[in-house]
């Protein structure tokens, strides 16, 4: 069975999907492994490196495409090149299905049984394989490195000839993967850290790395089966805000993580609340690439408002490539290693085991997935 790692396209990607070590496992499971040449320049692998892993170097992606059995990558395809894939390729990547409808559409009319790696289910099972979790972590540590380098005061208290120095006070709003890593970050920089989450189960995690934990009493709340926080309604979600308000007004650095799968984040952080933080404050929207949690972030770029630095920057993974495609490339090839039939040495692509029916989005020269499919 061959496996094509193509090099990404996006302009702005600097992580890949593959890494020699990678490579080299799936090398050894059977697999023909393809690289296309120079997909490890941004990370400092060398074709080299990849061909004394095991890889061939495709130089002609075309053909490459043509010829794969199965395709791994990073980021959903570029639509002009789904018609290159033969039919029955399998296709795994991030893809955003709720939000590129035709893209899914496209998969499916193409015959490609495309798989998305964000739908992983987050089981013990496939904890190996969860790219979401793995890539949000590293996230939430760039995130507060990101508003300690804009942040015009230090992190941690200081005893100085000149007095004490204070601690940041740093408020994390969303306490999924990616809250987490921030608040541990944080304290590790030795900032005075405080979260909050629609979800009250979360409270104990907050607690367990020496954050304190706003309540905020919006009633019955819950989360999914992915673990996710619930979309809040409109009258809890200006309760919400009422108490952020307080906190944010108090915080040298606010990090914002809600996201809701599958849906545009919620405004959690209107431009009045940032109006009324003090000048030199920074305020990181970590969702700010699924339409953003503050309302006066805007993508890709840093804005002031009011003295405040306002940071919508993508991709925060991106900013530590090395280590996030090493954790992305890990999960791709333990995936692989799941599904794959050792004695015939190929993927088995079955549509009926729990977890690839969960991230399975097009099979069959149809839309496969019940979350995808119109009533």
């Amino acid at each position: 069975m061959r496996i094509l790692f193509p090099k990404e396209t996006h302009p702005a990607e600097t992580r890949v999907a593959a890494v020699p070590a990678t490579v080299a496992k799936l090398v050894r499971l059977g697999a023909e492994v393809e690289v296309e040449t120079g997909l490890g320049a941004t990370v400092h692998f060398s074709d080299a490196d990849f061909r004394a892993a095991g890889a061939t170097i495709a130089a002609d992606r075309t053909a490459a495409l043509a010829a794969a059995d199965v395709v791994l990558r990073l980021r959903r395809p570029p639509e002009d090149e789904i018609a290159r894939m033969r039919r029955g390729c399998i296709h795994v990547s991030y893809l955003d299905p709720f939000n590129e409808p035709a893209l899914i559409r496209h998969l499916a009319d193409a015959g490609v049984s495309a798989i998305a790696m964000e739908m992983i289910p987050r089981s013990t099972l496939a904890q190996k394989m969860d790219a979401l979790s793995s890539q949000a972590s590293l996230g939430g540590y760039v995130a507060v490195l990101l508003a300690a380098e804009h942040s015009p005061h230090v992190f941690p208290m200081m005893m100085t000839p000149s007095g004490t120095i204070r601690p940041a006070r740093v408020f994390i709003i969303g306490v999924g993967v990616a809250g987490l890593q921030a608040i541990a970050t944080a304290k590790r920089l030795g900032a005075a850290v405080s979260a909050f989450d629609t979800r009250p189960v979360v409270e104990d995690q907050v607690r367990s790395l020496g954050a304190k934990f706003v309540k905020v009493d919006l009633g019955e709340m819950g989360q999914t089966a992915q673990g996710y926080a619930q979309a809040l309604t409109p009258e809890q979600l200006a309760k919400q805000r009422e108490a952020m308000a307080a906190e944010c007004a108090e915080a040298d650095v606010v990090i914002t993580t809600a996201q809701v799968f599958g849906k545009k984040a919620p405004v959690i952080v209107t431009t009045a609340m940032v109006e009324k933080m003090r000048a030199g404050s920074v305020v990181v929207d970590m969702a700010i690439e699924s339409g953003g949690n503050v309302e006066c972030a805007r993508l890709g770029e840093a804005v002031n408002v009011g003295g405040v630095s306002v940071l919508g920057f993508a991709n925060l993974p991106g900013r530590v490539a090395v280590t996030a495609s090493q954790m992305y490339a890990n999960n791709l090839a333990n995936f692989v290693e799941h599904f794959w039939n050792k004695s015939a040495k190929t993927f088995t692509l079955d549509p009926a085991d729990p977890l690839l029916a969960a991230c399975l989005v097009t099979h069959g020269g149809a839309i496969c997935h019940p979350s995808l499919q119109k009533p």
